[in-house]
């Protein structure tokens, strides 16, 4: 656990509604210390910002809502990934894997 935590680390999932949020919705949280991180707009407007929490939310009824689920979803958690990625300057080439 020390290890996994000790280096560049976005984490994706879905809650089903309990603890500090209360509602159902999926989250990003990643362990940068970025400038600016906490503090980024995120493009897909339906994604909230809990920047004492650090974490990034969509709530799934915005998914379900959607007329495109999937993509909604997509792009949050690319564009979660991509601002930490990008302002904690991760080595992407070394992370990342072409599908």
């Amino acid at each position: 656990m020390n290890e996994s935590y000790s280096h560049e680390v976005s984490s994706a999932g879905f809650w089903p509604g309990n603890g500090g949020y209360g509602r159902a919705a999926f989250y990003v949280y990643c362990l940068s210390r970025a400038p600016g991180l906490w503090r980024n707009e995120i493009a897909h407007r339906r994604g909230l910002l809990r920047p004492r929490a650090r974490q990034f939310i969509l709530p799934y009824d915005a998914v379900r809502e959607a007329s495109d689920p999937d993509a909604l979803l997509l792009g949050f958690l690319q564009e979660t990934y991509e601002a930490a990625a990008e302002l904690a300057h991760w080595d992407r080439q070394a992370l990342e894997r072409s599908a």
